[in-house]
């Protein structure tokens, strides 16, 4: 025994040594002690060159706050964070709040400088005799310099030395403690120390964690909430009230008792919170992390996707997430609740949770490109019937599925290359129920394509119709003809100025023959903002989810806006209208999705083997597409096997499909919206721009071949022989005929007579 007291009476004579010798060294300066030197192993010299070496300034970076996406009109769509965390003044914490953290973690805060020597020397008492720091002493400012060192850590080993229990660390915080106290007051580092202090269960700062545990703000708290709130500084997991009640109530409790030692508080007032509940387990409020917690997951996945494009946000992917769930910023989107609502309506209408099929929509603004509503069956999740993939969007990031063939909703795109070229609204094809296209030449924009065994049929009605009547029958033949008279090159590039491409490369899509009956992936995004360039007469829009960012402090930050531009001639698109606006008369396809007195214009679409239907359909307000599909690789028939609504699906048809979905969804979206009306189409568009071929009947090809081309015309040989009183291999007609006439620059198709009537 008397060798265990000697011992510790030269262990406290040493110290005291040590402490007299640093002094007169030097190393004892500007209020800063060295307090644990040579108790670990580390000489006087080494700590005074530890200190000289310190930065005398500490930069200090914005603390983490959380970020928000909000819908259009300001509803919280999502909350994004790294930390949980609101900064508010220090005028905004009840008094309370600040006398209660000040009594337990440092009660002479207001009284010493940088360290709190008396603090400190117990702590190294405490150390020295259990051999291993043990009490830290730490004032407030060291545990805001702590706390500020461990924001800035950018890598683990920037964590782990700002963490580690070691005497050196202890010097830096010091180091930095007295350029905090030169630089900042003591409110100003009191306030920063609430703001960025761990409260437990996932909050940081005051303000996150009076909202969290009891609902009111840093203003409100009372003395009980106080004490419990400061009390979990010393171990915000140890002491948190959600994993343990009994112990959170003992620290809690403590901290009121040093309240009351420090004659912060009456006795009153110490026995009155004393017996106050600790917090009411129904009350805490959690608050969601992500966009797997919105309401919205998939809107919200996909503008994140959007912002972490943004090079204003930083100058990677990585330190754009960074910066976007600790930045603070606000993110307003263009997400229409009510139209959201509208969309979501018509898919718990017409499909069912355990269906085999899947249906999506999205509706957008024309002449803006805002994307009001995206919805899908099946719902965000990793369990049973549900997916992380959005079917709406393209393949541009992890969560995009990148569409699915389109169908005869790429029809409209020939409409208005073939209007754009001057053919008539009338134009008549004879469009036989089958037709031989094998061999046929299909100019694209780089040349010539054939498919040397194409047979092609119409599911609806054919003969010789108009333009306007094969759009309101769907009829394949017809536009098959029409693309090859047109040229793909045509299509494909009106396809393209409308955001048309392959949703799962993002390149251009193919320039096949059948390109107008449905070529790609395309997505329900992708349609129905084309689609709404026509309902703007001809003015495309990107489609745009993020109207606006700001910082924490309201500031804008440069965003891509709507972007607008012409691209196609306004009279082009209102006899598009015209055309696809006979879909939805009486006797077309779509006819049955009419609805109220709305001007409505849309068109159907069935991929081959029917792994795909599509409605996509527009008044001029709004545009929406709905697709219903096998989203399963390999996909199969949507008749084989598959539900919809709970049902079979026996006759899969873009009308009687999906069309249903777009009706609904539409119907409820454009409520309360101002009817307006299409633009009539002029009387040029309706007739055309068309002038008679010149008369080639009965002259040898390669004469008439010379005569069309220098008219202007596109010229090709059929290899079909038809009867014609014209001698045998002389031209028995042209298609279309020289009466008809045509465009300039259409393709004429020379027939050839085998001399008989």
């Amino acid at each position: 025994m008397r060798t265990d007291r000697g011992g510790g009476g030269n262990k406290a004579r040493a110290l005291v040594t040590f402490l007299t010798v640093s002094v007169l060294s030097g190393a004892l300066a500007a209020g800063l002690v060295i307090p644990f030197a040579g108790l670990a192993g580390v000489g006087s010299e080494k700590v005074v060159e530890t200190v000289q070496t310190l930065p005398r300034e500490l930069e200090i970076d914005p603390v983490a706050v959380r970020s928000r996406i909000l819908a259009a009109d300001g509803t919280l769509i999502a909350t994004l964070y790294e930390q949980n965390r609101v900064p508010v003044s220090l005028s905004y914490i009840n008094p309370i709040m600040r006398k209660a953290i000040v009594a337990i973690e440092d009660s002479r805060f207001y009284e010493h400088g940088a360290l709190d020597l008396k603090g400190t020397l117990r702590a190294m008492l405490r150390n020295q005799s259990e051999g291993e720091v043990q009490q830290g002493g730490s004032s407030i400012t060291q545990q805001y310099v702590k706390l500020s060192l461990v924001e800035k850590a950018k890598t683990a080993e920037e964590r782990r030395r700002a963490t580690a229990v070691t005497y050196e660390r202890k010097l830096t915080e010091l180091r930095y403690a007295i350029a905090v106290e030169s630089q900042y007051s003591k409110d100003q580092i009191l306030e920063r120390y609430l703001n960025v202090v761990n409260f437990g269960d996932g909050t940081y700062g005051v303000q996150a964690a009076a909202q969290h545990y009891f609902r009111t703000s840093a203003k409100n708290l009372t003395l009980p909430q106080a004490a419990l709130l400061a009390g979990l500084v010393k171990n915000p997991t140890g002491y948190d009230p959600t994993n343990n009640m009994a112990r959170a109530k003992a620290r809690r409790d403590v901290v009121l008792r040093r309240m009351l030692e420090l004659r912060v508080i009456s006795l009153h007032q110490a026995n009155t919170a004393l017996k106050a509940p600790v917090i009411d387990p129904a009350r805490v409020l959690k608050v969601p992390n992500g966009c797997a917690s919105s309401r919205y997951p998939f809107y919200c996945e996909y503008v994140v996707s959007k912002l972490l494009q943004n090079p204003a946000l930083g100058p990677t992917v990585k330190d754009r997430d960074h910066y976007l769930k600790t930045g603070g910023l606000t993110v307003t989107t263009s997400l229409d609740r009510r139209m959201q609502k509208a969309a979501q309506a018509s898919i718990n209408e017409h499909t069912k949770r355990k269906d085999s099929a899947i249906a999506a929509i999205t509706i957008v603004q024309p002449g803006t490109g805002l994307v009001k509503a995206m919805v899908q069956s099946k719902q965000y999740g990793k369990g049973a019937y549900q997916t992380a993939y959005n079917y709406n969007v393209e393949k541009s990031y992890p969560g995009g599925f990148g569409g699915f063939q389109n169908g005869s909703t790429m029809k409209a795109f020939t409409i208005a290359a073939a209007i754009s070229k001057g053919i008539p609204l009338d134009y008549r094809i004879n469009s036989p129920q089958q037709i031989n296209l094998s061999g046929k030449r299909f100019r694209t924009c780089t040349g010539w394509t054939r498919d040397p065994d194409y047979t092609p049929q119409n599911s609806t009605r054919g003969g010789n119709i108009t333009l306007v009547e094969a759009a309101r029958y769907s009829t394949n033949t017809y536009f098959l003809q029409l693309s090859q008279r047109v040229g793909l090159c045509p299509i494909a590039k009106t396809a393209q100025a409308l955001g048309m491409y392959n949703g799962q490369t993002l390149e251009p899509l193919d320039q096949v023959i059948s390109m107008t009956l449905g070529v790609g992936y395309v997505t329900p995004l992708m349609l129905s903002n084309a689609y709404a360039t026509f309902a703007a007469r001809g003015k495309y829009c990107k489609p745009l989810l993020v109207a606006s960012v700001e910082d924490k402090s309201r500031r804008p930050i440069d965003t891509p806006g709507i972007e607008c531009k012409q691209v196609l001639r306004p009279e082009v698109a209102d006899g598009v209208n015209r055309v696809l606006s006979a879909v939805m008369e009486p006797g077309g396809t779509g006819g049955r999705l009419n609805f109220g007195n709305w001007d409505l214009a849309g068109k159907t679409g069935t991929i081959q083997e029917n792994k795909a239907v599509w409605y996509a359909g527009y008044a001029p307000n709004l545009a929406g597409a709905a697709v219903v599909a096998d989203a399963n690789l390999p996909y199969t028939n949507l008749m084989y096997r598959h539900t919809l609504d709970g049902r079979d699906i026996s006759d899969p048809t873009g009308s009687g499909t999906a069309g249903p979905l777009w009706q609904t969804a539409m119907q409820g979206a454009l409520e309360g919206m101002p009817l307006r009306r299409f633009v009539a189409p002029t009387a040029t568009v309706s007739s055309g721009d068309r002038t008679n071929l010149p008369p080639v009947n009965g002259m040898n090809p390669d004469e008439a071949e010379d005569a069309l081309r220098q008219a202007g015309y596109d010229v090709v040989i059929s290899d079909d022989r038809v009867d014609s009183p014209e001698n045998e291999g002389t031209v028995a007609y042209t298609d279309p005929r020289s009466h008809e006439g045509a465009p300039e620059g259409s393709l004429v198709t020379i027939y050839l007579s085998n001399g008989q009537n």
